[in-house]
């Protein structure tokens, strides 16, 4: 062999290096076949899970040097030991840190969290902002570390969705396959985080994706049980809530009293909603009327947040301690009602005052805290045909939960698994029904959705009308040089009767036309400015229209039944 030949390790190197890339090509041009998309769920649930972890960890830190705790289920005995002035001054500066990161990161100092998630799967082909994201899990792991008062499920969530987009981005995923990539990674977040796969699995289909496909389901299943194996080898196979006294319920006579309490669940859980949209608002309107820079909303809101804590405590952080008091039955009647209160009104100002985190465990708490008040109402009034005040606890705080986030087959099933109790399932099963249904007349179905179509974007309706938004009139229109174009002549004479549309605008703007003035085409303009005519572009047919929404229609429920 002359040495200018190459060896025969070299040429086997070289066949390899050529059969990675022919094979990546492969995977980013004509997307995966159903083993490598199994297999890349399975690695995006482990660094889904990993990014959870390392987020509960990094809270852990910050509260470990800010208040001298180390669990952050402990957080408030030991900060109720320090100074006052402390109390106040650590939200504070963490709340400064916050606007800073949101400020030079985000476009409108807004913390990301389920609600984009949610819109990524459903209008984003799976994709969600990756660098407002990432600025988005620091500023709550700093928020949540130095004593904000909102969960951590929310930054998680959207944390797992950057991972998801980058990996969409780089296969070139369809809408199909990112949306399920995206399910996965929130499917793993949500496992890794409350170490409870069913509920996380479920959590992705019910409440981000919104449809339980079967093709959706094995990867999902998979990327949930990689997220939960990563986080039990680090904090072991242990419930969340361990509960020292077992519950039952005692007789079915019972079950009209956790009717009552889904009812109440479910007014508690629109009122924390309305207080957090509340908040939001009136820190808009202050915001625009003393010109504060952005970055100093989220510092004023730490600035009340430490205040209330001077001599509540108990509103720092998550809340585990509290909510496994109440679940324990370790609190007063009145601790409680006072408690739930004083949450409801610390997670508005955090979440209003734009500091970040999400509505998951705060609702939990408030839920358990109000179960355990009716509760202990409701077995000193009838205590012959009674259970345990602590089932009522329980009860309560999956209600509440389910009725914020819109999932009650989720959240039923994160009940048991974080608590370790399946003996109770009519009750909260009870409980969780009628507080959904309730929560989601006083609200629009959800949070999340609520949220959305507050800032315009309506997805609670259903594919059939947020479909129509997703089509610019400047896509779908016959251009004037087009063939099978409209009469000019005719299009101008409708623009001086007022029937025109702006080439921007949507369908959702469109269609209200055409059945309105029963024209079949449109006239699209380009709007200069006020006091100039406008410029015909084309025309929009109503049968061009409606075509195309036809056919996303027709590709939604294909992907919804498949």
């Amino acid at each position: 062999m002359s040495a200018s030949e190459p060896s025969i390790w070299s040429q086997k190197k070289d066949a390899v290096v050529s059969s990675i890339r022919k094979g990546w090509d492969i995977l980013r041009d004509r997307g995966p076949s159903q083993f490598q998309f199994w297999l890349i769920a399975l690695i995006i649930g482990i660094a889904a899970g990993f990014a959870a972890l390392l987020f509960r960890k990094g809270i852990n830190v910050l509260q470990g040097w800010a208040y001298g705790a180390d669990d952050m289920s402990l957080v408030h005995s030991v900060a109720a030991d320090l100074p006052w002035y402390w109390l106040v001054i650590v939200p504070t500066c963490g709340g400064l840190i916050v606007g800073l990161i949101l400020h030079h990161f985000t476009p409108d100092a807004r913390v990301r969290s389920v609600a984009e998630v949610i819109e990524g799967a459903a209008l984003h082909d799976g994709r969600v902002e990756k660098r407002a994201g990432l600025a988005s899990a620091l500023a709550s792991m700093i928020t949540l570390g130095t004593g904000g008062s909102s969960g951590r499920e929310g930054p998680v969530v959207h944390l797992a969705g950057v991972i998801s987009s980058w990996v969409s981005n780089r296969i070139n995923a369809d809408g199909i396959t990112g949306r399920d990539l995206l399910g996965c990674a929130v499917a793993a977040a949500v496992s890794a985080s409350f170490n409870a796969p069913i509920a996380g699995a479920l959590f992705a289909l019910e409440v981000v994706l919104r449809h339980f496909a079967i093709h959706a389901f094995a990867p999902i299943v998979i990327a949930s049980v990689a997220g939960t194996v990563i986080t039990r080898l680090a904090f072991g196979d242990m419930a969340e809530f361990a509960l020292v006294e077992t519950t039952a319920l005692q007789f079915y006579v019972e079950l009209p009293a956790f009717l009552l309490l889904g009812l109440l669940c479910g007014l508690v859980a629109s009122v924390m909603m309305k207080a957090i949209f509340l908040a939001e608002d009136v820190g808009n309107n202050l915001q625009a009327r003393t010109r504060i820079p952005r970055y100093l909303r989220p510092a004023a809101a730490g600035l009340m947040l430490g205040a209330i804590a001077i001599w509540f405590p108990h509103i720092i952080g998550v809340g585990y301690e509290t909510t496994f008091a109440a679940l324990n039955g370790d609190l007063l009647l009145r601790e409680a009602v006072i408690f739930a209160v004083l949450k409801v009104i610390a997670v508005a100002i955090t979440l209003g005052g734009r500091m970040g985190g999400g509505v998951f465990s705060p609702s939990l708490m408030i839920g358990a805290l109000t179960g355990l008040a009716f509760g202990l109402v409701a077995t000193g009034l009838f205590p012959n045909v009674s259970g345990s005040h602590t089932l009522y606890a329980l009860a309560g705080l999956g209600a509440v939960a389910a009725a914020v986030l819109g999932a009650p087959i989720s959240t039923t099933l994160i009940v048991f698994e974080l608590t370790g109790d399946w003996q109770t399932g009519l009750a909260v099963m009870v409980a969780v029904s009628m507080s959904t249904v309730l929560g989601s007349k006083l609200v629009r179905r959800s949070f999340f959705l609520a949220q959305l179509h507050r800032r315009g974007v309506r997805l609670a309706a259903g594919p059939q009308a947020y479909l129509l938004g997703m089509f610019r009139v400047s896509r779908l229109m016959r251009p004037k040089d087009d063939p099978r174009a409209a009469n000019e002549a005719r299009c101008w004479s409708l623009i001086e009767e007022g029937i025109y549309i702006d080439g921007n605008a949507t369908l959702e703007v469109a269609m209200p036309i055409f059945e309105k003035s029963t024209v079949p085409v449109i006239p699209v303009v380009s709007l200069s400015g006020e006091g100039k005519a406008p410029e015909l572009l084309g025309a929009l047919f109503h049968v061009d229209a409606l075509k195309a929404y036809n056919r996303a229609l027709a590709a939604v429920s294909e992907e919804e039944h498949s």
